[in-house]
């Protein structure tokens, strides 16, 4: 499933274009304080793998009092590329490829 383009941020990591995004609003249980998550494609894969990033902390819109996280484009970077060293294939179909953030 390609992630669409609106409501998507652009970012270029080592020479490569890719795709992430947000979830502009908190499903239930990220409201509760479940870790905050955003998907990565490489731009123009269509039907490429997607990255599913899980950070170590709750989104900073949730409803009960849990440490948050935010994310910059360098975390989505660094993501990015711990990813590919762990075998991430942006280029190639198949399902997502879940990646989880260590706490920081």
């Amino acid at each position: 499933m390609a992630i669409a383009s609106k409501g998507s941020r652009r970012i270029v990591v080592d020479g490569q274009a890719y795709r992430w995004t947000l979830r502009p609003r908190p499903t239930y249980a990220q409201g509760l304080g479940a870790p905050l998550s955003f998907a990565v494609q490489q731009a123009g894969a269509g039907e490429g793998q997607v990255l599913h990033v899980v950070a170590a902390a709750a989104r900073p819109d949730r409803w009960l009092g849990e440490p948050v996280a935010t994310i910059a484009p360098a975390q989505v970077a660094a993501a990015i590329r711990l990813g590919l060293a762990a075998g991430w294939a942006p280029a190639s179909p198949g399902s997502a490829f879940e990646l989880r953030l260590p706490a920081q």
